[in-house]
């Protein structure tokens, strides 16, 4: 069994090829997202907001981090191989 991940974008966090005048880029129609431990940068499409799994998540976050995110994107309270699980899911549809 494979992953198929094609619209998941993993960029490391802070890069200094992205940086721009107004901070990291983030492709039109995708929204950075930080997860993990280690607050690992994902880049996803903004189609999966409205997908239910991936509003569970978003309620966690509210719930855990209110609306302030320091680090410029949504920071997701979950492990990276469950937002990488879900994300694979989320793209197969």
């Amino acid at each position: 069994m494979g992953f198929r991940i094609a619209k998941l974008i993993r960029m490391p966090s802070f890069s200094k090829t992205q940086e721009t005048a107004k901070g990291l880029e983030v492709p039109k129609g995708y929204l950075a997202v930080y997860v993990g431990d280690r607050m690992r940068r994902f880049v996803i499409p903004v189609s999966y907001l409205s997908q239910p799994s991936f509003q569970e998540l978003l309620n966690q976050s509210e719930e855990e981090f209110g609306y302030d995110h320091p680090m410029g994107g949504l920071t997701i309270p979950c492990g990276e191989d469950a937002f990488l699980q879900l994300t694979s899911r989320l793209s197969d549809l």
